[in-house]
């Protein structure tokens, strides 16, 4: 058996093989560094780390790489627009630096909050990687895939007879869709910019000296550098979010296939959204929910992960704040139920379970079938630590983790015991609360209750 992967290229699930045997090269689209990650952002970034585990539990040597994206990235997915980092620093009276030091290091701390793994991953910034930005730019120069306008230098769609290959962009539509926003000098609707020139009028935080003149470069160009700066000009999967397939990830193709003539990924793949039950969760409307704001709900980020991880990967998810208390309280039933179990010593046989683990684990990162496999061995009593420990550096759960409760917590949950056994349901419920608001969940069951740390 082997890795199984669904490729948007192909629009097929394909047995993976790897450039260099037992080692994989991936590259994620990292964040845009001038504003708070929310929680559809950070579910792309789950998906790269059950990626990323999934070929460390088949023994591969992984090379990722996550780019932050600190210049360049507009208002619109076309470049066109204000610079997002310029005008949030301009919006808080900051340096772009100061900008996108800080929402950097909030994206790092939630990374570590979900239990995403980062050690070894390269975090190349966009600003950092301007001369090899460049050198791509004069290469599609040389070989007259640019043109120039008034504002910038662009690539030019018609030179590459494959655009919109991923995914099979209908470009007719795509313009119909509004995607693309009108600018009389450009050859076509979809020719997007490798560099754009600093407006006369303003100066610019971050801008830069370029064969072309003073400016910075485009949002798509960066992404193009970095991967074939730290992975080479072919690497073995790119990944993002669905939203990218239209616009960012064909430019990303282009120009990096007319620069260096060999494919750029073999492997794409896109994770879905994540939505509210009514509307869409974005940055650009100001409506979205931080990992941050779960906390102060008392919605713990490892909650979070499992409530992400009952849906694969490319599905979207439509929820309610709701939805995510409920699988905090089975995030908590399972852990405990575990150590309960674990705490009994008992011994079974692992061979078969080992490999229904593997069958699963190779499928598409199919988490959710792992999950209820789980479910399965712990309501039969059929698990030890060795199996939760593989099951879990998928999952990345910490189930074997458990934190030691609190004096004046306990001595809350006993008083509300002694409220439920009185039938008295009021201060039940208010201690209950009171219990929340400190930072921890009450689990009642059919043999009394017990209090967990969200």
């Amino acid at each position: 058996m082997a890795i199984k992967l669904h490729n948007t290229m192909s629009q097929n699930t394909e047995e993976i093989k790897t450039i260099k045997d037992k080692e994989v090269s991936m590259y994620h689209c990292g964040p845009t560094v001038y504003k708070y990650q929310h929680i559809g952002n950070m579910r792309t970034f789950l998906f790269a780390d059950i990626l990323r585990r999934t070929f460390e539990f088949e023994g591969y040597k992984v090379k990722q790489v996550i780019n932050i994206t600190d210049v360049g990235h507009l208002v619109s997915d076309n470049n066109e627009g204000e610079d997002k980092v310029e005008k949030s620093a301009r919006e808080n009276n900051q340096t772009a630096k100061e900008v996108t030091d800080f929402y950097t290091k909030i994206f790092l701390d939630d990374l570590q909050k979900l239990n995403i793994i980062t050690a070894d991953t390269i975090f190349p910034r966009a600003t950092d990687n301007i001369p090899e930005q460049i050198d791509i730019i004069k290469k599609l120069e040389e070989e007259n895939h640019t043109y120039r306008t008034s504002d910038g230098i662009y690539f030019d769609v018609s030179t590459f007879k494959d655009y919109g290959k991923l995914g099979n962009i209908d470009l007719k539509g795509l313009q119909a869709g509004n995607r693309v926003e009108f600018n009389d000098e450009k050859h076509t609707p979809y020719d997007f910019a490798l560099w754009k020139f600093s407006s006369p009028d303003e100066k610019r935080q971050q801008e830069w000296s370029s064969p072309w003149g003073i400016g910075f470069p485009g949002w798509h160009i960066e992404c193009s550098a970095m991967s074939q700066k730290y992975l080479g000009k072919t690497f073995d999967i790119h990944t993002g979010g669905i939203d990218h397939i239209p616009v960012h990830h064909n430019n990303e193709i282009a120009q990096s296939e007319c620069a260096n003539h060999v494919p750029l990924a073999n492997i794409w793949m896109h994770g879905g959204h994540l939505n509210w039950k009514d509307r869409k969760m974005s940055k650009s409307d100001g409506d979205f929910v931080t990992i941050s704001d779960l906390e102060k709900q008392n919605i713990s980020p490892l909650s979070y992960r499992y409530f992400l991880l009952q849906t694969r990967y490319k599905q979207s998810i439509f929820f309610e704040i709701e939805d995510l208390e409920a699988s905090q309280t089975a995030y908590h039933r399972l852990k405990n139920r575990i150590k309960d179990i674990l705490d009994k010593s008992k011994e079974i046989n692992t061979s078969e379970i080992d490999t229904t683990i593997k069958d699963i684990v190779e499928d598409d990162l199919n988490t959710p079938k792992l999950l209820a496999y789980l479910w399965d061995l712990v309501r039969d009593e059929k698990i030890n630590t060795n199996t939760v420990e593989k099951i879990d550096s998928i999952l990345g759960l910490k189930l074997l983790e458990h934190k030691n409760i609190p004096e004046d917590i306990l001595k809350l949950k006993n008083e509300r015991d002694v409220a439920r056994m009185n039938k008295d349901f009021k201060k039940s419920d208010e201690l209950r609360d009171a219990i929340k608001k400190l930072g921890y969940q009450v689990l009642d069951s059919n043999d009394g209750s017990e209090v967990v740390s969200n």
